[in-house]
């Protein structure tokens, strides 16, 4: 017998059998992975995490943060140390995967035939927000909790005094009470990562000014009835609010700075004369049905959709909302959305179809109330000071189409500052109009010029 062949074939089936036992236990794929999505002209940031739990059963999810969409549940068709596949049912996509390094996975995401290669790294999609302050700040700041008794919600929120308060006299420092947009939102009005709440207290804390800032009932560290709240609700909530502010006799003028749906209650409480000055920021100033008609023309529109089919579409959003804002009750929404087109002779593709079908009940009571809700009345009835801010690539809330209807109502004052800032978005960030909606992927969180000109018109407001 050859010794030698059998020495050497025992190493052999030594190294194979510790080679299986070392990838038999070594874990597979886990935590959270990144990568880019290229897609020509634009690329997309997406993110896979895989959590194991007790008993070694594993599950997953996809996060699209450029697109809102986080916590996208995936099924898990093959996770190994070195592969990884998986379906997302709600996209018809799938991604496949093989580690060819301990950080690297490269793979193919597939999406109804499209194919584009994905790599993957370990760890969370960065975003870089430079102008996010950090801790510890050079200002006082307070956790407080105020009340709307009336709906039994307890409001949670921070309190920023300005640097150096305690140098100003009694009742002389002014201070803003801010309300956030539509959806729940946190104190900070986190969207994309970006906590513009957070940097406006800043600023404001920096140049004499104050602010309260605080979580919607249901967000956050806030308590309070959620189903059913309308922006009738939500202004009750900053009622609240301003009755805490003037509550703590430590303040001078008490005014609201409102976003987006926020802008439109700050219009609410000014004509209630409720506060002593509103900053608005891209407020509503027309009915909600015209708001999202615009806005649903403008996204259409540049998004490439054929301007025919757009008019045809809106004509259709048109009717879908008069007849939610007079009460009809819609049955069979296929069969409405089928009459609805027959009867004004509209051809739509069948993803636009799809679309209205939603419509007569998409957004529960807040979209019933909002579709109906004019803020025309309000605003005539605003005696303080108003400064309305609009960005001219804000494709949610046109200034194109809201400020002159403000200009036209609100009462002549010479303290009154409406500003249409060129090339600025819905959040007030720098912008082309093809990267208007892409918050995740501009670092700016809010444009330096209006965080002063805020600054400067409060201090300004006698």
């Amino acid at each position: 017998m050859d010794f030698s062949r059998l020495k050497r074939l025992v190493h052999v089936l030594a190294a194979l059998t510790i080679g299986h036992i070392a990838c038999a236990q070594a874990p597979a794929i886990s935590g959270s992975w990144w990568g880019e999505l290229n897609m020509g002209m634009n690329s997309l940031a997406v993110s896979f995490t895989i959590e194991t739990a007790g008993g070694g059963t594993a599950t997953g999810y996809m996060d699209v943060p450029a697109q809102g969409a986080r916590g996208i549940p995936v099924e898990l068709k093959k996770v190994t140390p070195d592969t990884l596949e998986v379906n997302v049912p709600s996209l018809g996509a799938a991604y496949g995967g093989v580690r060819v390094t301990g950080n690297l996975i490269k793979g193919t995401f597939v999406q109804r035939g499209l194919k584009l290669a994905l790599d993957l790294q370990p760890g969370s999609i960065p975003a870089r927000r430079p102008q996010t302050p950090k801790a510890p700040y050079p200002y006082v700041t307070e956790d407080v909790t105020f009340r709307n008794d009336k709906a039994g919600a307890v409001l949670s929120g921070t309190l920023t005094y300005p640097l150096m308060h305690y140098r100003y006299p009694a009742g002389t420092i002014p201070v803003v009470l801010m309300v956030t947009g539509s959806g729940l939102q946190d104190r900070d009005e986190t969207i994309m990562d970006h906590k513009p709440f957070l940097v406006i207290a800043d600023h404001l804390a920096r140049n004499g000014i104050a602010s309260l800032r605080y979580d919607d009932r249901g967000a956050g560290s806030s308590e309070g009835p959620v189903e059913g709240t309308t922006s009738a609700d939500n202004m009750e909530d900053a009622e609240a609010g301003i009755a805490y502010l003037r509550s703590l006799g430590k303040f001078g003028k008490v005014g609201v700075l409102g976003h987006s749906e926020g802008g439109t209650i700050a219009f609410m409480l000014a004509g209630e004369h409720a506060v002593d000055f509103i900053v608005s920021l891209a407020g509503t100033t027309i009915p909600g049905s015209e708001v999202l008609v615009g806005q649903n023309r403008a996204l259409f529109l540049q998004g490439g959709v054929p301007a025919a089919t757009v008019d045809q579409y809106v004509e259709a959003l048109k009717v879908v909302y008069a007849d939610r804002t007079a009460g009809v009750k819609v049955e069979d929404t296929r069969e409405y959305v089928d009459r609805l087109c027959r009867e004004h002779g509209l051809s739509l593709p069948e993803n636009l179809r799809a679309n209205l079908e939603l419509l007569p009940t998409a957004g529960g009571e807040w979209m019933t109330w909002f579709l109906g809700y004019d803020p025309s009345q309000a605003i005539r009835n605003i005696i303080c000071p108003v400064f309305a801010l609009n960005g001219t690539h804000d494709l949610q809330v046109l200034s194109r189409d809201n400020l002159p209807v403000l200009r036209e109502n609100l009462q002549p004052d010479q303290r009154h500052r409406i500003e249409e800032y060129d090339s600025l978005n819905h959040l007030f960030q720098h912008c082309t109009p093809a990267d208007a909606m892409n918050y995740w992927g501009i670092e700016e969180t809010i444009s330096k010029e209006v965080l002063e000109d805020i600054a400067e018109w409060v201090k300004s407001v006698k």
